[in-house]
């Protein structure tokens, strides 16, 4: 499938894949979702706190990326795993201007480490933020009680259906610890019955720019 680099209106790219007319991020703006999804409703829950992170997409790396210069904010610790199914290219990933619209240049570094690190083995990018990328399709994630935090960042319900399924929302909660966290830009009815059926609790927050709501769902078992 042919994809193009665009601008999205809060100057940030993206990489959009013209058969599916689907962006990776916003088209109201990849940095300010990515701030508002994952950072403001998802990491900040957890201030002072070491925590587990799944995102789910890697993709072009931002979450990443702003998750790494946001987290001395909150004064933790940070593993992190980002999971995809199919990688962009370092090319693609060049091609993002997410170092520039961050104002980040003194971490260039870290974004490239990013995409040039290798897969399936954890990275040391500080003392205090361990990165792994797994090129694993979600379906065949087994991990149990593992993470605190999962950034749920797949492509849209109208392209790829599959991906916001109860069978997958059940992996994702046997995935989180209890009392764990997944946030999403997503709000579709359909999608909050699925989490529900997996045994989530389910809020509707207010969305990024340009989408009215967002998901955040909750592992919590009752002792």
């Amino acid at each position: 499938m042919k994809r193009n680099i665009v601008q999205t209106r809060d100057g940030s790219t993206t990489i959009h894949i013209e058969d599916w007319d689907e962006c990776y991020h916003s088209r109201f703006g990849a940095i300010q979702e990515a701030q508002h999804v994952f950072i403001k409703k998802g990491l900040s829950l957890f201030e002072n706190q070491s925590v587990s992170i799944l995102e789910i997409g890697f993709g072009t790396g931002l979450n990443a990326f702003i998750t790494f210069l946001e987290y001395p904010k909150f004064k933790q610790k940070i593993t992190y795993v980002g999971v995809e199914g199919y990688p962009v290219t370092v090319e693609e990933a060049q091609a993002m201007n997410y170092v520039s619209e961050l104002n980040a240049e003194t971490e260039r570094p870290i974004f490239e480490k990013l995409h040039h690190s290798s897969w399936n083995e954890p990275h040391v990018l500080q003392e205090d933020f361990v990165f792994t990328k797994r090129q694993q399709f979600f379906t065949d994630i087994n991990d149990s009680a593992s993470f605190d935090l999962i950034y749920f960042d797949a492509f849209g319900y109208d392209v790829q259906p599959e991906l916001w399924t109860a069978e997958i929302f059940n992996i994702m909660y046997k995935a989180l610890k209890n009392k764990g966290v997944l946030v999403t830009y997503a709000a579709r009815g359909v999608i909050k019955r699925n989490m529900i059926e997996a045994g989530f609790t389910v809020e509707k927050l207010e969305g990024a720019p340009g989408k009215r709501e967002m998901f955040r769902a909750i592992k919590e078992i009752m002792e």
